[in-house]
């Protein structure tokens, strides 16, 4: 994250918070976003919070916004980043796990938030609740995983409903849920969460294009040929991701037919029609990867979304996924294919559907969607209302926007 370790960083988030002005003048609202979902090889939460933040540099100037998260230290860099020491997860792929709940709570009250959005039901999310009653002000629950299906698949089915339970409880709590999809939106309502909303997140379009693409360069470096079909997956490996369904398809499939796992790591299943490659932390260096593959595989039937699988439709990859989930929302046979099941026979037939067909057209299809469907801005504008309608704050408005020339992002 960069941060610089400040011992007085009390006084500096203070400072901060009672001094700063707004770039359009006059008193600027705080929105405060908070979540353990935030670590250096984290995919889609970490994307959106990056996203939002730039978003809301260039098109809000009345809203200052901090994200809070954990890190290797307490640290603040004086322009609304703050990290709090968390110890790592074992196994964790960098996430670390906050325990102490009124220290973070007391972390989000000294930013002097007018609104806070959590990003989980964990310590971050639950403190947020805290601070939101201490002071007063709306706390949003932006659910991004299904805590009832992940019990399910790592504990086992018994567990699903206990902890669907509780999942529900917490967010019946927020003053508004929201979800990525309608999917988990759905979810939500089932286990008891009035009103939770579904709002399916956007894609950088410029950084995620078909032109940062190089075929024959990744085939060169991959140590393959114009002939080989590259099917690939980037993520964690982590079990509901079912990699191995991904294996087991492509092993179905043979030649000439390979599967390129992005930033599985050592968790990926071995083949020898499975290449794996580094993690890109790089926005623009995903972007190229994916654009130089023939179509991205996603084999998790329980996805609440799956921001990577609209990254590849934007880089113009068609999209093999499963009838099941947040996917489903997103991909159907205009822009790729859909399995029946999360199995290796099922996905395998779906993979070659798609590549009998126009390969080319389904890519320029995919990419079009992402253009017209999944742009950033249109999401963030729907969140900017949501903001506005628990806030009454006009600052959240466009008619409040005022002439901007300059955009942060946080990479």
């Amino acid at each position: 994250m960069n941060l610089r370790f400040d011992p007085l960083s009390a006084l500096g988030e203070a400072a901060e918070a009672l001094l700063t002005p707004s770039r359009s003048g006059g008193k600027p609202v705080r929105l405060i976003d908070t979540t353990m979902l935030y670590a250096p090889r984290s995919g889609g939460v970490r994307r959106y919070l990056n996203s939002k933040r730039a978003w809301i540099a260039a098109n809000r100037p009345q809203v200052r916004h901090t994200l809070v998260v954990p890190g290797p230290r307490d640290a603040h860099d004086g322009h609304g980043r703050v990290s709090i020491y968390a110890a790592p997860l074992p196994f964790g792929d960098g996430y670390r796990w906050p325990v102490v709940k009124n220290a973070w709570m007391e972390r989000l009250i000294r930013q002097r938030p007018d609104i806070i959005e959590a990003g989980d039901p964990y310590t971050p999310g639950l403190a947020a609740l805290k601070a939101g009653d201490a002071l007063g002000v709306p706390v949003v629950g932006f659910c991004h995983t299904d805590l009832g299906a992940l019990a399910a698949l790592h504990i086992g089915e018994w567990a699903e409903k206990p902890v669907q339970k509780r999942w529900a409880a917490i967010y019946s709590q927020f003053d508004q849920a929201v979800a990525p999809s309608q999917f988990i939106a759905g979810r939500l309502i089932e286990a008891g969460v009035k009103d939770a909303i579904g709002l399916p997140l956007g894609v950088d379009t410029e950084i995620f294009n078909p032109h940062r693409g190089d075929r024959e360069a990744l085939r060169r470096k991959l140590g393959l040929t114009s002939r080989h079909r590259i099917l690939v997956f980037a993520g964690r490996p982590a079990k509901e991701k079912k990699l191995d369904v991904l294996v087991e398809a492509v092993e179905r499939l043979g030649d000439p037919y390979v599967l390129l796992f992005v930033g599985a790591g050592a968790g990926a299943p071995s083949s020898d029609r499975v290449i794996c490659m580094d993690y890109q932390r790089d926005p623009q260096s995903l972007a190229a990867v994916l654009a130089g593959c023939d179509a991205f595989v996603h084999a998790n039937d329980n996805e609440p979304f799956g921001l990577i699988v609209l990254e590849a439709m934007a880089c113009g990859l068609p999209v093999i996924g499963v009838a099941a989930g947040g996917v489903a929302e997103s991909v159907d046979e205009t822009v790729g294919a859909l399995a029946t099941a999360s199995e290796a026979r099922a996905f395998a037939e779906a993979v070659e559907s798609v590549f009998v067909r126009d390969i080319h057209a389904l890519g320029l299809a995919a990419r079009q969607r992402a253009e017209l469907r999944h742009g950033w801005d249109p999401v963030f504008r729907k969140l900017s209302a949501i903001y506005g309608r628990l806030t009454g704050a006009a600052a959240f408005d466009d008619l409040a926007i005022a002439p901007v020339v300059e955009h942060a992002g946080w990479n």
